[in-house]
């Protein structure tokens, strides 16, 4: 592009005096003025790899069977130049047998691993609550305001309130109100954002899954409202 801008800054340019101002080869600057798209690479031919390349099927047919084989027992690199030179003679170094076995699983997608946690809840069972901070404008003014969510994990379905502070009176009404905006008390709640001052008064370890989950979570008394007993 700077070469096409140049000749039509200088009309009489010549292709040496483009070729010295932008220092480039000839070849190149003619290029330029006959297309403003440079010209596409040339694929370089795949260079001969006389040491592998005899047993590159062989490779692949081991790392493609390894996905129906327990994780501990695939074939690791090193596994596989030793299996080369035992069963096949091969003269091949382990660095070129690693080498090409890191780059055929990358190509082959056996180095990707999907990972997936099955979370499965019947109607009703569980539910989710989340309180935190949250800023808005109000009456053009910013006000810091604390947000209560209880979400259903069986459908999804949410309830939100919003507090002017996060003081446990809030807390116990947003739970008053998301039951009766649902008609109903979930088996079980799990309190995934609270704060600690709350989460330690409040939250029997019946309801966070047995305590792990909810550090320093103590269990209150039997005067503990109802709505949070499962």
């Amino acid at each position: 592009m700077l070469i096409r801008r140049g000749l039509s800054w200088i009309s009489d340019a010549s292709i040496r005096e483009l070729a010295d101002r932008h220092h480039v080869h000839r070849r190149t600057v003619r290029q330029a003025l006959d297309s403003a798209v440079p010209p596409p690479r040339k694929a370089c031919p795949p260079r001969p790899r006389p040491a592998i390349d005899p047993y590159v099927q062989v490779i692949d047919g081991w790392l493609v069977a390894d996905k129906d084989v327990p994780r501990k027992q695939r074939h690791t690199a090193r596994r596989v130049w030793q299996r080369l030179v035992a069963e096949h003679g091969a003269t091949v170094s382990e660095v070129t047998a690693s080498r090409h076995v890191a780059r055929r699983r990358t190509e082959l997608g056996l180095d990707r691993v999907d990972v997936a946690v099955p979370q499965e809840h019947l109607p009703g069972a569980e539910a989710e609550v989340d309180f935190g901070e949250f800023h808005a404008v109000i009456a053009g003014t910013l006000l810091k305001l604390w947000m209560f969510v209880l979400r259903l994990s069986y459908s999804g379905r949410a309830f939100h309130a919003a507090f002017a502070t996060q003081a446990q009176e809030a807390f116990l009404e947003g739970h008053v109100l998301a039951f009766e905006h649902f008609g109903a008390v979930p088996g079980r709640i799990r309190h995934e954002n609270v704060p600690r001052n709350i989460f330690r008064l409040l939250c029997p370890a019946a309801l966070c899954g047995g305590g792990s989950a909810a550090p320093e979570a103590t269990v209150v008394d039997e005067s503990a409202p109802s709505f949070l007993a499962t």
